[in-house]
């Protein structure tokens, strides 16, 4: 697809690149089936790293998976020919972001209940149209902002809130403001038309080259314990880094931040399911309607941005009216 300029947007940038009302309905379902892949692979994730913090230093752990992920996007770009070190700056402003969401979060799991890290890193659902208005200027529809209160409180209830708030849960907050700024500046590279696969290799590269060079200068260990946590970090690096950022990043060409923070925010609920099934644990009935909160604040996100424009929806009957008579 091609790119062309248009007139500034109140955003402070200017693009006319794909978006969720222009792009065709079969591109929406996908890029939300992705999203909510994602979501479901980073939600498998909590038990995952939380015990494989025993065996290995958080940030080194951020380190190994993020250096195969990027070798891994890297044999994908070199295959399509697509350029690896092109335009830095953008890649590298997105890597300090996943940088601060990742280190930030894997500390903080290994001090924090898996509860409150849940809830915290949730958060980012509230932060998205906060700093979408900061940052870019731009305001958000009353169905986002309704959908985003929703979302909020069916996390709330799926998670149980905050509980003895400690050094970890603040940790977990910057990882959540952080979480939310990467999808605003993702969406912003995006729609200026920047390539995704090479966006993710220097992102990643970014975060693998930068853990490793505070392991070496914090004097770090970079073994692990067991050869199942090896397992782990290679599980790490495939499904939730290398496959669902990419799916993320390809899939926000056609949504809009605020679905995509909605759908996101289905990460805890997937944490839930796998723990009734894999985890073998009980169900528990406020949990699942935390979920179904949740799952109808995407629903009302997905709504046109005029449905509640009372006058609009008045105006459009009349002139449907004065055709058909």
């Amino acid at each position: 697809m091609t790119l062309k300029p248009l007139l500034p947007a109140r955003g402070g940038f200017s693009y006319n690149s794909v978006t969720m009302n222009q792009a065709p309905a079969g591109k929406k379902i996908i890029s939300d089936a992705g999203l909510l892949y994602a979501a479901a692979v980073w939600g498998s994730t909590f038990f995952i790293v939380k015990g494989s913090l025993e065996f290995i230093d958080p940030i080194i752990l951020v380190g190994y998976r993020f250096i195969i992920a990027s070798a891994l996007v890297a044999l994908l770009c070199l295959i399509g020919k697509r350029p690896l070190f092109r335009n830095m700056k953008k890649g590298m402003t997105l890597g300090i972001f996943i940088w601060l969401l990742y280190v930030p979060q894997t500390i903080g799991l290994g001090i924090t209940t898996a509860s409150n890290s849940g809830f915290i890193t949730g958060l980012f659902v509230a932060f998205v149209p906060i700093f979408s208005f900061v940052i870019f200027r731009r305001v958000p529809s009353l169905l986002g902002i309704i959908a985003t209160l929703i979302s909020l409180s069916g996390l709330w209830i799926l998670t149980g809130g905050l509980t003895d708030i400690n050094r970890g849960d603040i940790l977990t907050l910057l990882a959540a403001m952080t979480y939310a700024i990467h999808i605003l500046y993702v969406d912003k590279f995006l729609k200026e038309g920047d390539d995704p696969f090479t966006l993710c290799f220097q992102q990643f590269l970014f975060v693998g080259i930068a853990s490793v060079a505070v392991g070496v200068i914090a004097g770090l260990p970079f073994g692990w314990g067991n050869a199942g946590t090896g397992w782990t970090v290679l599980f790490l690096a495939v499904f939730p880094t290398f496959s669902a950022f990419f799916i993320q990043v390809v899939a926000q060409k056609y949504t809009t931040p605020i679905r995509v923070s909605l759908i996101f925010a289905f990460e805890p609920v997937f944490a839930a399911i796998f723990a009734w099934t894999l985890g073998g644990e009980q169900i528990i009935l406020h949990r699942a309607m935390g979920g179904l909160l949740i799952f109808l604040a995407m629903i009302i996100s997905g709504l046109p941005r005029d449905i509640l424009n009372f006058e609009k929806r008045k105006a459009v009957s009349e002139e449907i009216k004065s055709d058909k008579y």
